[in-house]
């Protein structure tokens, strides 16, 4: 049996290295994110965080997820300043800090299943849910929410995985390195169109995949009323008919009012009010095992109150009661139950 104060404890997972990624003067991924928001939890700390340095991931771990071919190549261009695409640079330290976000979205993903721990959270960067199999994307060079999940299925006794994303983006790296199967369900609600211009409802998965992917497509100007209407309508019924024993956030906060990217209107309660529906589904289908990997997230204020504000509901604290959705949010959630009813009693 855990002992109480192991069970009261919240665990993140971050490593000061990951702030040596720099993508370049005025890159909206900037070192700073990383760094405020580790000064903003140690000032004003939540009730029993505890801190611990991961590991980097292994080779064989990038390639569960990540062509070899790929993985050794990016793993070549270890101490070099690249431009790989339009909106991706690495810096000296950046593969190094690749190799540690990767790892610690494992490390966090085995405290959730260890059961010590009541949520974990790995604090990184670069973030990873666009990184596709074969390229970086998006800022991202390796899908660490990806890798932690296969983690989970080789080693941590893991059958059913489910990865809930909230970040403005789609996620289109972790869809694809799922949509093909049925023992992860990825779940993501993000604006569209937007980039990257995936995510459309109608991407279901294909062969033994079909209904584990579950794309809600959002207009701009998404509220925390929107958000809780789909978690609360479509994630948990469907969550329950899936019964993961393992729950993922690819928890991205550029969805937030203050973000010069996001063009949404979600507040640090509309989080908290996703982090509610997401606890009790881990509490419910998954002995309590949860794990979040920070995504995106480009207003540094905003990101720390909501990191902040979901940590605090993993905590225990009870979230903010969910306001009305829009009717465009009304209008997302038919939208993608006309879709998935096909896979789900919805």
């Amino acid at each position: 049996m855990n002992s109480p104060d192991k069970e009261d404890r919240l665990v993140v997972f971050t490593d000061d290295a990951m702030v040596d990624h720099d993508p370049g003067y005025g890159h909206p991924e900037s070192p700073e994110r990383l760094a405020s928001l580790q000064r903003a939890l140690r000032e004003r700390t939540v009730e029993g965080l505890a801190w611990r340095a991961p590991r980097k991931a292994t080779r064989d771990e990038l390639i569960t997820v990540h062509a070899d071919t790929y993985v050794d190549g990016m793993l070549a261009r270890s101490g070099q300043a690249l431009q790989l695409d339009g909106d991706t640079a690495t810096s000296e330290g950046s593969i190094d800090a690749a190799c540690l976000a990767a790892g610690a979205a494992i490390g966090a993903a085995t405290a959730a299943v260890s059961g010590d721990h009541r949520a974990a959270m790995a604090l990184v960067r670069p973030p990873g849910h666009h990184a596709e199999r074969r390229r970086p994307m998006g800022f991202c060079l390796f899908n660490n929410v990806a890798i932690a999940a296969e983690h989970a299925r080789a080693h941590l006794g893991c059958e059913r995985v489910l990865i809930v994303d909230w970040d403005v983006h789609h996620g289109n790296g972790t869809q694809h390195a799922f949509e093909g199967r049925d023992d992860v369900l990825f779940f993501s609600a993000h604006r569209f169109p937007f980039y990257p211009g995936t995510g459309a409802a109608r991407e279901v998965g294909h062969d033994a995949g079909r209904g584990y992917t579950v794309n809600v497509p959002m207009l701009s100007r998404g509220t925390d009323g929107d958000y809780a209407l789909v978690f609360e309508e479509l994630l948990r019924p469907i969550a329950e008919q899936f019964a993961p024993d393992l729950v993922l956030v690819s928890a991205g906060f550029d969805a937030h009012r203050r973000d010069p990217m996001g063009g949404m209107t979600v507040s640090d309660e509309g989080f908290a009010q996703m982090m509610g529906v997401v606890s009790e589904i881990a509490t419910q289908s998954a002995e309590g095992r949860l794990a979040l990997v920070l995504e995106g997230g480009y207003d540094l204020q905003a990101l720390e109150e909501s990191v902040r504000a979901c940590l605090e509901v993993a905590n225990g604290v009870t979230p903010p009661e969910a306001s009305w959705a829009s009717t465009q949010g009304e209008a997302a959630l038919r939208r993608a139950v006309d879709v998935q009813s096909a896979y789900w009693s919805l």
